[in-house]
This record gives C-alpha cells, sequence and structure tokens, in this order.
C-alpha cells in the first residue's frame, strides 16, 4: 500500500515538521548522524524550505511542491533524489543546475539523485549541497 503524502503540521513560521523529528528519532541506519547533517544544511540553504515525510523519508517543499526526498535505501552513502513532484514531468524543459563537484546524477530531465558521501565526505559537500539546493528551489 502506497503511503500518502502527509501535510506539514509545523506552523508556517517554522521549518520543522514535528513528524520528521519523531522519524529521525526512530531511524535505525548507519548514516543517521550524516543524515541529520544534510537536513539541517537544506533547512538553512533557504527561508521558504520546510519539510514533511513523503514516500516514508524526510523530504523538502516550497509552498509549490516538494523538491527532494532522501534515499534511504543507499547505506553506504547518503542521497537525496531532486524532483518537481511526483510524477515524472514531460511537459518541462531539462534543468540545469551548476554541479562542480559531480554530485548529481541525471534521473531524466527533471530529476537527479545526489550523492553526498558519508562521514567527511558529507561536510566536504555541504557548501556544494546547499548551491545546489538553492538552485533547485529557484527552478521548481
Amino acid at each position: 500500500m502506497a503511503q500518502m503524502a502527509t501535510k506539514p503540521r509545523a506552523s508556517s513560521t517554522s521549518q520543522t515538521n514535528e513528524e520528521v523529528l519523531a522519524f529521525l528519532d526512530a531511524l535505525d541506519h548507519p548514516l543517521k548522524k550524516e543524515i541529520v547533517a544534510v537536513r539541517k544544511a537544506i533547512l538553512g540553504a533557504s527561508p521558504q524550505i520546510r519539510e514533511g515525510i513523503k514516500w516514508k523519508a524526510p523530504s523538502f517543499r516550497t509552498e509549490k511542491d516538494y523538491f527532494a526526498t532522501f534515499h534511504l535505501r543507499s547505506t553506504d552513502e547518503v542521497q537525496l533524489v531532486l524532483h518537481r513532484g511526483a510524477k515524472v514531468r514531460r511537459d518541462v524543459e531539462a534543468l540545469e543546475v551548476a554541479d562542480p563537484r559531480g554530485l548529481l546524477k541525471w534521473l531524466g530531465k527533471d530529476r537527479a539523485l545526489m550523492k553526498l558521501g558519508a562521514g567527511r565526505a558529507v561536510t566536504a559537500n555541504r557548501a556544494a549541497l546547499e548551491a545546489i539546493v538553492r538552485a533547485w528551489v529557484e527552478l521548481v
């Protein structure tokens, strides 16, 4: 049974979501520390970013739609799927995002997999992560 996206429960002035905090508190994942750090970096990248649970994972959105979701099945490196909502959009032009560190693997013209590594690699990729997220938010 597919999980429906949940409506964020945090106030409109708060970026954080109680459901996400509870999810992360209960999360049993070898990269939990890195996942928490990436979450913090994404929320810090723009004041318009909010979070929620979508597809059984912490996800990020603007007022328009969700744009990023953790890929928690990966246990050797932190991965995020950057997207433009749930469905592939064939009506849009290919997105172009600067990626000088080579973190993105394009899965289609409207979605990419961002591979951030593990341990110190996540810290080393933080500035690039924030820049990509800011650019993505502007495009979606």
